[in-house]
């Protein structure tokens, strides 16, 4: 049966999340009803589980009598009925819909208890080590508990590890499929000055709860208040809050992300080990051996002339000697060097003159002497081949840092991005380091092995 308090004790957190540093707390190690705070695991959980494959922002979500029959707040989903993925998230971050966390943590785990104890495991492997999950939307429930220390860490998680998502929360409403709704934190959206996010909670036994994150230039605060009186009571304390670590914290600090959380299999008992992080990138790049060279297809050769004119000229001469052979004629020029594509770097040696001769794509396996070889200049010719997938391992704020970036990753991943192409593209949030050319296999693949080696990677579908 549900939990009921005639007063909520009141408890609060204040940190800068550049650094993690605490700048002011109160019962922060109680452990209290969370209320709605509950979402911001729940949301967390989801964006690993579509970061990792397991499912999709796409992905139709059949809704269960369990999930429909949630009390409000809620979004009105009908049993029965289907709802992409990506709906549910807004309904759960703007709205705060119970219904909508159910059916996200049945899509997840197959059931809402078992996408609790996932929770939980989270939360355990995030440092959160107060905290206890019974379900997804946070109404109160025996057990069911956090403290202000570990929603304000959870907090900060959620905007260095899912910056992508992130902008969901300062959204004032939003369309959720089968209507549009509003931010439960519309009032402290709008009245403060910098807040974008992250979360409001209530119930009877919680009071008024609030994550709120704020940034003013290069700083950005996160405070927690459990037990609020009422909405304007818990927005003015959290105002206050805000100001106090502005006011406390220093204009500029070595910013230090968390750490990204590794989740334990369901079902691990004793103490854990000892966990190597691997960071995914190389310190120092091998030099690749050369590849073999072997003769390429016929439809692969490209004849490669200095100019324009000259190759249709050639063209036009080797059409006529068709028509009427003649002795072969034994260019005076020196045989130019065969160039390979290789990740082995530039070739140092200097070319010779090119032979005024070319030979044809049709006629060079057939017709060419084994002492004429080394004439012809050879590329790759690549194409996608239908392939339109495309990951995405980071955004940058300078180009040199995502081409980096990209190689890097590439020779972590030889396998699956041997054959993509690599591409920077420019945003207005910076540079996006993207390889493309991908079958919707190759990409998860990819994703999923990077990913485990505690790479960022998310894949992308044909726009």
């Amino acid at each position: 049966m549900p939990v009921v308090a005639t007063a909520a004790p009141y408890a609060a957190m204040v940190i800068d999340a550049r650094s993690g540093k605490v700048l002011h707390s109160r019962n922060a190690d109680t452990r209290l009803h969370p209320a709605s705070l509950t979402k911001m695991m729940t949301l967390y959980v989801v964006f690993d589980a579509v970061r990792k494959g397991e499912i999709s922002l796409d992905t139709k979500v059949l809704i269960s009598r369990k999930a429909a029959a949630e009390q409000p707040s809620k979004l009105g989903l009908k049993a029965g009925s289907r709802i992409q993925l990506r709906y549910l998230i807004r309904a759960a971050a703007v709205k705060s819909a119970n219904d909508a966390a159910t059916a996200l943590g049945e899509a997840i785990s197959g059931s809402e208890a078992a996408f609790a104890r996932r929770m939980t495991r989270m939360a355990k492997a995030m440092g959160m080590s107060k905290t206890t999950f019974k379900n997804a939307h946070g109404l109160t429930e025996s057990g069911h508990l956090s403290t202000a220390r570990d929603m304000t860490t959870l907090g900060r998680h959620l905007f260095y590890d899912f910056p992508e998502y992130y902008n969901l929360f300062s959204r004032r409403s939003t369309s959720a499929g089968i209507k549009t709704v509003n931010n439960t934190n519309r009032r402290l959206l709008g009245n403060y000055r910098g807040a974008d996010g992250i979360k409001t909670g209530y119930t009877r036994a919680a009071g008024y709860n609030l994550v709120a994150s704020a940034e003013r230039g290069n700083e950005r605060i996160i405070a927690t208040v459990f037990g609020g009186r009422s909405t304007a009571w818990r927005n003015a304390r959290v105002a206050e809050l805000l100001d106090m670590g502005f006011e406390r914290a220093p204009t500029r600090v070595a910013v230090r992300k968390p750490s990204r959380p590794v989740l334990p299999a369901e079902g691990a008992t004793g103490t854990p080990g000892r966990i190597v992080r691997a960071s995914g990138l190389v310190t120092k790049t091998p030099r690749p051996l050369l590849r073999p060279i072997e003769e390429p297809p016929q439809e692969m050769l490209i004849a490669l002339q200095d100019g324009i004119a000259d190759a249709l000229a050639d063209v036009v001469a080797a059409d006529a000697s068709t028509a009427n052979p003649a002795p072969a004629v034994t260019p005076e020029a020196a045989p130019a060097p065969v160039m390979t594509a290789s990740l082995a770097g530039p070739l140092v040696s200097v070319p010779r003159p090119r032979a005024r001769t070319v030979t044809t794509a049709a006629s060079a396996a057939s017709t060419m002497a084994p002492e004429v070889d080394d004439q012809i200049v050879v590329t790759r010719m690549s194409t996608s081949g239908g392939r339109q997938w495309a990951i995405n391992v980071g955004r940058f704020t300078t180009r040199h840092e995502a081409e980096k970036m990209l190689l890097q990753t590439a020779l972590v991943e030889l396998g699956t991005l041997d054959e993509a192409l690599r591409k920077v593209v420019r945003s207005q949030q910076g540079f996006e380091a993207n390889f493309v050319g991908l079958s919707a296999q190759t990409a998860e693949l990819a994703c999923r092995r990077l990913l485990a080696q505690n790479v960022n990677c998310h894949p992308m579908g044909p726009s």
